[in-house]
């Protein structure tokens, strides 16, 4: 069983990846490919993308059945990684990848239930759409020893957060270009590559942002629009991560993950126009699980796949509709000489969720939803 199911281990990491941002909890988007540690060889370069299609639009607006499109915008997530053995126990990883992130539009309907009309004048400034993007640059390293029949890790590194933000509204644009923010990511792992065991713990700091930017746009008591500075505070949340594979079977692999991460920590987005114009955008979300478990099945010595089931705990707590999400995804992973495509794709099922005015600036509630995701990455080993 050995040999096959070890070159299963390492293709899993890639086919599993594919449907990691079909998950809607939080601005959640994709993962550092930190599993780049583990890959067989001295130097290995991995890159990809993910090209997901949500499908969530309200379904009904102050008691009204919904006209609008649909709000939420198809969005693509990057991953690339860069492993290096620096020693026979120490290797290192560079990754980049998209952590965050959120892309909406709003219609008509949504627009106008947003306003507040006092003396036939927009009192309230209703939002239009919202670009959110926090990127993260990162360097992990992983020192590992022989203990009992496999070998123990203890990994850690550092990573560089990078906040964007544009929201359009009625009045104006808010936009903020955050600087390179730094936090850390510390971990243990223990393997026994025989049999394809592991079992890895990692903890991801959560970072704070104090980012500047612009407004551009009406302010109250100005007698014209204006170009204004602006300041902003916001904080993205700290996880904690199990993943646990192993073998079961000749060239069968069993994994799964389960995860907590710290959403609650994101009461709300603060920031100062000019430094006289204090507002908020109030969220107030609870923590959240993501647990998925799959399988893996090595079909010949170059041919293996995935199937695996994820569900991710929804976080609102009536200002939005961020509610749970069932996935269910698939991956295959093709290897050649010198290096592996992996292809996957995913299916997930956005369950309905209902706002409240007095939380919200508006009832409203959401149907069932359907999200769809593809993807694929190579890895080279030398």
């Amino acid at each position: 069983m050995s040999a096959k199911i070890k070159t299963l281990a390492i293709a899993l990491a890639a086919s599993t990846l594919m449907v990691g941002a079909a998950n809607a909890a939080g601005f959640s988007r994709g993962n550092a490919d930190t599993d780049i540690i583990y890959e067989e060889g001295n130097f290995n370069i991995r890159a990809g993308a993910v090209y997901v299609s949500p499908s969530r639009g309200y379904e009904t607006i102050n008691g009204a059945a919904a006209t609008d499109p649909n709000f939420v915008e198809n969005y693509a997530v990057p991953s690339a990684a860069i492993k290096l053995n620096i020693t026979d126990n120490a290797r290192c990883a560079g990754t980049y990848t998209q952590v965050y992130g959120g892309n909406t539009t709003y219609g008509p309907q949504k627009i106008n239930a947003d306003l507040l009309i006092m003396g036939g004048m927009p009192t309230s400034n209703a939002t239009e759409s919202v670009d959110l993007d926090v990127s993260e640059m990162a360097l992990t390293c992983g020192y590992g020893v022989d203990l009992g029949k496999g070998r123990a890790w203890i990994l850690g590194g550092v990573f560089l957060e990078k906040f964007n933000y544009t929201e359009d509204t009625i009045f104006g644009t808010l936009s903020f270009d955050g600087d390179h923010t730094p936090g850390y990511r510390i971990g243990a792992a223990y393997e026994i590559p025989e049999i394809a065991l592991r079992a890895q713990l990692m903890y991801r700091s959560s970072v704070t942002h104090t980012p500047d930017g612009t407004y551009l746009g009406a302010v109250p008591g100005a007698l014209a629009p204006g170009l204004y500075t602006t300041t902003g505070v916001g904080t993205t949340p700290q996880s904690v991560e199990l993943k646990v594979q192993s073998g079961i079977a000749a060239g069968t692999l069993l994994f799964a993950s389960v995860k907590w991460t710290d959403w609650s920590v994101i009461d709300t987005l603060d920031y100062v126009i000019a430094g006289v114009v204090p507002s908020q955008n109030e969220y107030y979300w609870e923590d959240a699980w993501t647990v998925s478990v799959g399988v893996g099945r090595q079909f010949t010595d170059n041919i293996s796949g995935s199937l695996s089931l994820t569900w991710d705990q929804g976080v609102s707590t009536g200002y939005d509709m961020l509610t749970d999400t069932w996935t269910l995804g698939t991956g295959v992973r093709m290897k050649g000489e010198h290096g592996a495509l992996s292809l996957g794709g995913g299916i997930s099922y956005l369950t309905a969720g209902s706002q409240e005015a007095g939380k919200a600036d508006f009832d409203a509630t959401v149907g069932g939803d359907w999200s769809y995701a593809i993807g694929g990455n190579y890895v080279v080993n030398f």
